[in-house]
């Protein structure tokens, strides 16, 4: 590949030309989304499901985020935390591989019920299904360079934004509402929201994760590569502009310790980390290989990127390719590499595939984390961490989505040599399934803007939040929020969360982590109220052990959380039917329409009265 090239790849990954705009995009709309990431996606697609209408703005020329650029494996712990919209893309995308493959097929397999996607096939599952949202209107290659205030206290509001397309035209859309569903928070951050970047000390926000001073540094960054030993479908990578042979040779010593065994490997004692299980297509998604004697990421590099403009991003994006893919090229050509590990490396390149318009390279860097607004509710590392009781995790009654992970930190800092140094700052925190509040997706000063990714938090809260499947729920939430506020008039602060609840659940998306009633369920939505409402906490007696996670499937995967079933079959005994009853009481629920505890009443019995009772 000629400099020339890899400059065209650089320029149509970063600074967002490439695709000719929707000349139908409307100049008046309800709802404006910024940033088709998936977070942005569900959010227009919540918008537009509910009769607004929306427009789906993607400054560059691929939507899809990270999820169509290289992250194919996606980070959750159970497959009962999935709900709504990332449930939803997970079903298209197993319906795509059943239906191009047959039902039975290793590639529906692969799939891991359609978690597990080829970049290619998760691009095409978005297309479809925006192109069946008849009010949203998606256009590509839009940057946006202003946006237009009304100023009045206590608030401000948003009237106006303006873009400008690659042949430098520009175009001005008033909306009624505005969704930032960027990574990075740009439309936030014209608008004047406070936010912030960097880790905070560990007094700020009492977070034992937290440094013991603040300092700027952000977790780093590294490209999410998708790549294949299969000779038909593969591309050999060549030397990126500015390669430098003397930058690599250190990776020599590091080979030669016993702490490296292979180049390709899953997850320890190698250079690139190849997810496992293997992509439908033998694709395999590569990472950094945490707490690794080698490693992709580059902690430090990417602290202009946050509040960085298209060009110095663009110098960032080129810093870590020419690192990356130099590594590569260096294990596979350099002849003082030995033979073993040499040859190992050629076996792998870039998926022919894959990235047609950018070599074959991903378009976007992993950005992990960048902007943090400071808004209603600044999510930390307790809002995920065990209740003082019980066996789970802090309770919210605004509670808008829920996740299953935990906090989880790469690298912030690096000490020593280049290859054989350590990064520090790392961590993961084992929690319970944990609950995310309305408050995150607020600011405090503009009355019209919602924001699902660089949502607020600290450092160590946003730890917990940056996992795709969490960013669409929130999208989806802001995107059902936005529509209640379009049609209330009234500030987004003020929508009746409530409401904004209900709607969520009658869209299949949880607030609260619930093994045994899934999305499926002619019961899900009422076992979400009812959880929204508090019902769900100290089921289990005290004493039950904690435990976060259930048994090990593979890698990170596995069984439902423990201790979090409702069991609706379950014979309501007189302890759980008080507390009930006089939580019903509270929330407006008479008592004479509910079952009285006996022999034959249960647990789903009272649940299905108290919401039947509560919806009159």
């Amino acid at each position: 590949m000629s400099r020339c090239t890899w400059l065209v790849v650089i320029l149509i990954s970063i600074t967002s030309f490439g695709l000719a705009p929707n000349a139908d995009a409307d100049s008046n709309v309800d709802v404006v989304v910024y940033g088709a990431t998936p977070s942005g996606i569900a959010a227009a697609v919540a918008a537009g499901k509910s009769g607004q209408s929306v427009l789906l703005i993607e400054p560059t020329n691929r939507i899809g985020g990270l999820v169509t650029s290289g992250l194919s494996h996606t980070d959750f712990h159970s497959l009962e935390s999935l709900s709504g919209a990332f449930l939803d893309f997970a079903n298209r995308v197993e319906t795509h591989y059943a239906k191009t493959y047959g039902p039975d097929s290793p590639q529906v397999k692969a799939s891991y019920h359609g978690t597990f996607g080829e970049p290619k096939v998760n691009l095409a599952v978005f297309h479809a299904l925006l192109d069946k949202q008849p009010k949203v209107k998606l256009v590509h290659q839009h940057l946006l360079v202003a946006l237009k205030l009304t100023k009045s206290r206590p608030q401000k509001r948003i009237e106006s934004v303006t873009l400008v397309d690659p042949q430098g035209n520009k175009r001005t859309i008033r909306g009624k509402v505005f969704v930032d569903g960027t990574y990075e928070g740009d439309l936030m951050a014209m608008a004047g929201v406070e936010w912030r970047a960097g880790r905070e000390g560990r007094d700020e926000h009492g977070e034992s994760l937290a440094p013991e001073t603040a300092d700027d540094q952000l977790q780093a960054y590294n490209f999410r590569f998708i790549m294949t030993q299969d000779e038909a479908n593969r591309v050999m990578p060549v030397a990126p502009p500015g390669y430098r042979r003397e930058d690599f040779v250190g990776v020599l010593d590091a080979i030669a310790s016993d702490k490296i065994q292979r180049v390709f490997d899953y997850p320890s004692k190698c250079i690139f980390k190849a997810h496992l299980p293997v992509l439908p297509g033998g694709k395999y998604d590569i990472n950094d290989v945490s707490r690794g004697l080698v490693r992709l990421s580059l902690p430090g590099k990417n602290l202009g990127w946050p509040d960085g403009t298209p060009e110095e991003r663009q110098a960032i994006y080129a810093e870590h390719l020419r690192d990356q893919v130099g590594l590569l090229y260096f294990l596979q050509n350099d002849p003082k590499v030995p033979d073993k590990f040499r040859q190992e490396a050629l076996q792998w390149g870039w998926c022919r595939d894959e990235f047609l318009d950018t070599d074959h390279l991903p378009p976007q860097l992993y950005v992990r984390e960048a902007r943090r607004m400071q808004g209603v509710h600044v999510y930390t590392q307790a809002d995920s961490e065990y209740a003082k009781e019980g066996t789970r995790a802090k309770f919210h009654r605004d509670s808008i989505a829920m996740a299953d992970y935990g906090n989880n930190c790469h690298g912030t800092h690096h000490e020593g040599p280049r290859f054989g140094g350590k990064h520090s700052g790392e961590f993961y925190n084992p929690v319970p399934p944990y609950q995310i509040p309305y408050g995150v997706l607020l600011p405090k000063d503009v009355n019209n803007l919602l924001v699902s990714c660089a949502v607020s938090s600290s450092h160590v809260g946003f730890c917990a939040l940056r996992l795709e499947p969490v960013w669409m729920s929130l999208g989806q939430a802001a995107g059902h929020a936005a529509s209640i506020a379009v049609q209330q008039n009234q500030p987004v602060q003020q929508v009746d969360v409530s409401h904004l609840q209900r709607n969520l659940h009658a869209d299949r998306s949880a607030t609260i982590y619930v093994s045994d009633v899934l999305p499926d369920s002619p019961d899900f939505a009422v076992v979400q109220w009812w959880g929204a409402a508090g019902g769900l906490r100290k089921l289990y007696p005290e004493g039950t052990p904690r435990k976060p996670r259930g048994k090990k499937l593979h890698g990170q995967y596995s069984e439902a959380a423990p201790w979090h079933a409702v069991e609706m079959d379950k014979t309501l005994d007189e302890k759980l039917d008080h507390r009930w009853r006089a939580l019903a009481a509270s929330i407006g629920v008479p008592p004479d329409v509910l079952p009285k505890a006996n022999r034959s009443t249960t647990r789903g019995d009272f649940i299905r009265a108290a919401a039947a009772a509560a919806r009159q």
